[in-house]
Order: structure tokens, then sequence, then C-alpha cells
């Protein structure tokens, strides 16, 4: 008998399915040759530092750092009872092999690797590596199974992986929560991503407008902006810095001839885009469909496992062995329309689809090839999410065979009474890849007129605009996802830049999950689309050192579990550092003189949160409307004396209708001190009774609300409708 270990029963219902395994036991499928089982994910796990010495179950700071000589496992409690299953599958006499079938990665790998060392197991062990859960990729893997010693030096840099984020979280959270008595979670991944927003809000909260004047010229069916031809750079040529100025242009050349004194036509071509990988396709379903990185993850493994009409989405290369071409030509053939048509029409050379090298090839693909349909036709049952998300995939495989998307950028200048005129324009030769995935934001351009130089216009009306430059845009899952993929722009080794362009922060299935680990934490908070870090993120990079705030250390990581996963570096040298690095953190920890506080947070038992966070008092401020000290809670500020009936509170989330900024301890302290504050996105006043805010630029206030407890409701941003019914389409 063979047991083969799925890592989900899903997978598993497919493995059994090719298989023949029709008996249903309790947690697993069987067959004469075959019992097929399932892991539920995680069924082992290192264990909490209370389960190892039962002195840490209370947080001490001279109890740090934590560093066992070995850190052992436990079975976790919630699904004990399908471990218990798996183990007495292993250790059954009449199983002779053992095949590993969870996911084809590094914590597939330790899944299976901590379950069978949990159970004592010493059979002999086979890997199946597959990207797709189609019958035919599964029959496939069967017959090429490797043995599982093949695996040993990715199971060394998952468990190496998995016990230095032990070692270090678990120390460094502890160290900084008991310095600064406020819960404070530190991480390998998390706190260099937590850095990334902290740094962008500080690049726009110190951000100063510069304001300017444009001068823009109507020449009937087209327009026309002023610029100055002996500045060469087309990005700031137009800005005028002065309003006088600006009136005189439009003033001098208002209902005067007009002559095109150039049109200049540049050939532009645009290579049709590559495949996903899964960290690009959550960017362009944030940017395209609106949905979170975790959304996107979700939405892909159901497509994955359910619909199977994806291949395995956590995958970070975004290209195909080239064996894979006559399973490409048959997914395309059997695509359900719309899509048909667009494969029917891929331009092919002798009836061949074309072998691009930015679509195939072997030196590029990772674990898994990229994200591609499977053939399988999805049917009429996925929900709204899951068919938006397999157009984009549909639409991306068909679009990389397309030509490219070739137009003309046009640039057209025009003279009136000495001053020129900038109109830009585009024409396009070759729709292409464009025909397929649509246009891009960005891509409208205004539609010109022929014209060529010599042609002749009449001003008909010249007008000036206030402008500002604006401040970089807060974050969003698109764009954190991107500089989590690229974090190496922010080391200066060259060596390290090279590992982060192709390991990043975190890995692609682990993306997602940090982004919200740091909302949860209180670190970070949704805005719409916008991610912006908290005050209390912000504090918290500001304490820690540079060595866990950067990515130039996730960066040493990786190249030294790519090292011994490629069985080049021995675990044991790599875990040496890991234990040092630990040290150093707890040490930074106690020697930190940083005069920051946190709002503080009661800790119950084992240091954990309790439900109700303490209030804290705000230094050097009093209530406005009775003279008492000011506190913050995590909603809100408001008056200490609030018990003796004073009503005044500013919420947080006051401003966040207008599009303005989240109040924190700073803004809040500046406004009962001066009574306004301005910066990037506007001004905000308070007096008479009212918090206002002025859009950058307006005269008028887009939102004031009472500084009351009864603003609450006005303040609260209206919420979306949420159906628990799945929609069909």
């Amino acid at each position: 008998m063979i047991l083969v270990v799925a890592e989900k029963p899903s997978v598993a219902r497919d493995i059994a399915r090719v298989l023949g395994c029709r008996e249903r036991g309790q947690g697993y499928l069987s067959s004469k040759e075959y019992t097929i089982t399932w892991a539920l994910g995680h069924l082992v796990t290192l264990c909490e530092p209370d389960e190892i010495d039962a002195r840490y179950k209370r947080w001490r700071m001279e109890d740090l750092p934590i560093l066992p000589e070995t850190l052992p496992t436990k079975v976790i409690s919630k699904t004990r009872s399908q471990y218990s299953v798996v183990k007495g599958l292993m250790l059954d006499a009449g199983v002779a092999r053992i095949i590993c079938a969870t996911d084809a990665g590094r914590e597939g790998e330790l899944i299976f690797r901590l379950i069978y060392e949990k159970a004592g197991c010493r059979k002999p062990v086979d890997r199946l590596w597959i990207s797709s859960l189609t019958d035919a990729a599964i029959r496939e893997g069967f017959e090429g199974l490797k043995p599982g010693s093949a695996y040993d030096g990715l199971y060394q840099s998952a468990l190496c992986r998995s016990q230095a984020d032990w070692l270090v979280g678990m120390n460094a959270s502890r160290a900084f929560t008991l310095k600064y008595d406020a819960l404070l979670s530190v991480g390998r991944v998390q706190t260099p991503t937590l850095a990334l927003l902290v740094k962008r809000a500080q690049e726009i909260r110190g951000f100063v407008p510069e304001r300017f004047f444009t001068a823009t010229a109507d020449f009937g069916d087209y327009q026309g902006k002023w610029f100055d031809p002996k500045n060469k750079d087309d990005k700031v040529n137009h800005r005028i810095p002065d309003k006088e100025t600006a009136e005189s242009i439009t003033k001098s050349v208002s209902k005067k001839g007009a002559q095109v004194s150039d049109v200049t036509a540049t050939p532009k071509r645009e290579l049709p885009p590559q495949l996903f990988d899964l960290t690009t396709l959550q960017r362009d379903a944030n940017r395209k469909l609106g949905f979170t990185a975790a959304r996107t993850l979700k939405t892909a493994q159901v497509l994955y496992e359910t619909h199977k009409c994806i291949t395995y989405p956590r995958t970070d290369s975004r290209y195909l062995p080239r064996d894979m071409m006559p399973q490409v030509v048959k997914t395309l053939s059997a695509l359900p329309e719309p899509y048909r048509a667009l494969a029917d029409a891929i331009p092919r050379k002798e009836g061949k689809l074309p072998c691009s090298g930015r679509i195939f090839d072997n030196d590029k693909v990772s674990d898994h090839h990229a994200i591609i349909p499977t053939g399988k036709k999805p049917g009429d049952r996925m929900t709204r999410d899951e068919a938006a998300l397999y157009d984009l995939v549909a639409r991306r495989l068909i679009a990389a065979f397309y030509p490219a998307f070739e137009y003309d950028q046009i640039r057209v200048v025009t003279e009136a009474n000495g001053e020129a005129f900038k109109s830009n324009g585009r024409v396009v030769k070759e729709l292409g890849w464009r025909q397929v995935e649509g246009a891009a934001k960005g891509d409208e351009t205004d539609q010109l007129p022929e014209l060529k130089a010599g042609d002749t216009r009449q001003v008909n009306s010249a007008k000036v605009k206030e402008e500002a430059t604006k401040p970089p845009p807060n974050h969003t899952d698109a764009s954190l996802l991107y500089q989590m993929e690229h974090p190496g722009a922010l080391v200066d080794d060259e060596s390290l830049q090279e590992t982060l362009r192709r390991n990043g922060l975190g890995t692609p299935a682990t993306r997602a999950a940090i982004i919200e680990r740091l909302i949860t934490v209180g670190y970070a908070a949704r805005r719409g689309k916008a991610i912006e870090a908290t005050d209390k993120g912000e504090k918290l990079i500001a304490v820690v050192p540079e060595e866990i705030a950067s990515p130039e250390m996730t960066g040493r990581w990786e190249q030294a579990l790519e090292e011994i996963a490629a069985s080049k570096r021995e675990p044991e040298r790599f875990m040496v550092g890991i234990r040092r690095l630990t040290a150093f953190l707890v040490e930074s920890a106690r020697k930190e003189t940083n005069p920051v506080q946190f709002e503080r947070e009661q800790r119950g038992k084992g240091g954990r949160k309790s439900k109700t966070p303490a209030a804290k008092a705000l230094e050097g401020v009093r209530c406005p409307l009775c003279g008492k000290a000011v506190q913050e809670n995590s909603k809100a500020f408001g008056c200490s004396d609030w018990k003796a009936g004073c009503r005044f509170t500013l919420w947080k989330n006051a401003l966040l209708k207008a599009k303005g900024p989240m109040l924190n301890e700073r803004l809040v302290k500046t406004l009962l001190t001066d009574g306004s504050i301005s910066g990037s996105t506007g001004t905000i006043r308070l007096g008479e009774g009212m918090l206002s805010f002025y859009p950058a630029g307006a005269e008028r206030p887009a939102l004031s609300v009472p500084i009351g407890y009864e603003a609450k409701k006005q303040m609260e941003l209206p919420k979306k409708p949420v159906s628990s019914r799945k929609k069909k389409v």
C-alpha cells in the first residue's frame, strides 16, 4: 500500500479521482493500491515559549532573549484528530511507501516534513511536484515522482526560515512590548514593510506644494498649453511662476491669429505584457478590480482548487517551460467565449503559435510556472469575484501572443503673438494586444485634427489656471506589493540588490497576509484603496533598530536560505547568525532611549492585549471647553473629565469623508495650541465649536463637524451593503 499525503482535502479528492480511490474512511480515501489523506494545512507547528518552559508564560525582560537549543514542535489542538489519522496511516504496517503531495514549494515541504518527523515515521518518501490539478497534470506528476531526499535542502531552508521567524519575532516583540508597555509586534518581513508605509507618510507630510499657473489657448478644433521652448523638460516647462505673467500671456494672444510651427510624430511600441505571477496578478486586480491582495489570493485559490480552471497561483514566475507549448495550444482552443474568438485571432506563422522568449523560458521557471488557465471550462457557478479574476488570467494568456501595440505620439507646437503652445495626441497604427486587454488608465489623450506646419488658426479664447505640485500618493495594495517585490533600490549592496530582485520582502504567497497583519495589529489602516501608516506604526519604526526595519536583513536571510535550499550552506551556520541577531534586538530594546510614548494597552496573561486599551493623556494641551487634560484612545481624542459631563471629542476619522487626514497626536496638539494646521492635503481649523477641513487651494471648508461626542455619526464613512449570498454570473 502507498500512502499519499496532500495538503488540503480538495487536492486529495482530485488525486483520489485520478488514482481511482473511491472507498471513504475517516479522514482518508483509498483503493487496493493507494490511500489518500490530507493535512488541512499545518497540523504541526513550533511550540510557544511557555510550552518549552512554564516560566516564559509571564513576560519579563530579564528572561530575554529566549534561545532554546532546539525548538520543539507540537500538534495543533484544533486539527489534532486529523493528525491522528495521518500519523496512524504513516505508521500502519501495511503502508510501504509515502508520497508527499503537499503544495510544491518551501511551505508545502515544511508542512509534510513536520508531520513526518512528529509521527516518528522512517518509511521511504517520494515527492509529487505539480503546478496544476487537472487530471493530465496529476497523471504526469505521478509518472515523474522523485525521491523525497532530492528536496532535503528545500526542507532545511523552510525549517530555518520558520525557526528564525520564531526567534526574532517572538523575542523582539516581547522586548519592545515590555519596554514601551504597549503590544508591539516585530517581524523580519512585516517591519520592513511597515517602514515602506512610514517612509511614504513622512514624504507626504514633509511635502511642500509649489504653486504655479498654466495658460491654455483654444484654437477651435484643438487646444494647446503654453510652454517655454528654451526649457527642454516637458514636465515643468509649462509652469508659470506668477499669476500676473500668466494673465499677460493669455491677454497677449486672445483673439489673435496663430500658426502651427511644428508637428512631430514619434513612433512608439509597447510589447504585450508578460504572464502573471501571483504578485503581478494581485497588483492588476487591485488596479482594475479594486481587490485587496488577500482577496485576490483567496479568489485565485478557489479558481485553482474548486473550479480547477487556473494553474497553481502561489508562484513567483512569469514564464512557462518550453515543453508546455502543446498544452498551451490545447488550453487556448478550449477557452470559452468570449475568449475563443480572441484566441483564434492570434497571429500564427505556418499555423503555429509564436514561441516567444517572453513567454517560454526554462531558466526562468522556478518552483512553479506562470499562472494561466488550465483549459477546463469554469462553468456558470462562479461568483462575480471569481469570474472577474478568471477574466484577467484568460485575457493575459491570449494577449501575451498578440503583436505589440504601436502608435505615433503626436506633438504639435502652435505659436500666437510670439508665445508657444504645445498639444499632444496619439495616432494608433496597430492595436495589437490592446484589443484583448483594452486601454490602460492614462492612455486617453486629446484627439487632434490632421495638422501640418504652416496651418493657421485663431485663438478663440485663452484662460489661466492655478495649480500646485502634488505629494506622492499614499500606497495602495498594488504599489506596496510592487515595493515589497522590488526592495533592492533601498539597499546599497549590489549582491543584496540582486538577491532582493529575485526574492523581495516575503514570498508571493505571504505578502497579502503581511499587509493584512499590519492592519490587524494597528500599524496601518485602509482608507478606500489607500493604505496608510498609523501613529502607532510610525512610532514603532522610530524605536526599532535599522537592522530589523531595513530590507537589507531580509535580503541577507533570503540569500542564505537560497544557498541552504541548494545545499550550498549549512543550516547551523545560518541559525548561529539568527541567534546573534536576536540577542542584539533584545539588547537594543533594553538600551532604547527614544522618548516615544505609545497608547497604553492593558495586557492580560502571557502579555496578550486585553479587549479595552487604556486611554493616554496628551502632555501640554488642555480641553478647549473646560480646561482639563485631553486624552487619547483607539478611536478619538477627548476630555479626561468626560465622566463629569464634558463632551469635547475629536474622532480620529472625522475628516475622512472629505479626503482629509486621519487625526493623530501631532495634529491634535497643534490644533489645540494654534487653532489650525496646514499640510499637503489642505488646512484643518478648530474654532467656534467646529472642526473644519479646507482642501488645498479651497476658500470654503469641504467638511465642518462639531467637536462633541454626538458628532460621531456625522463623521462615519458610509458602509457598503454586504450580501451573504454568492452571486452567479
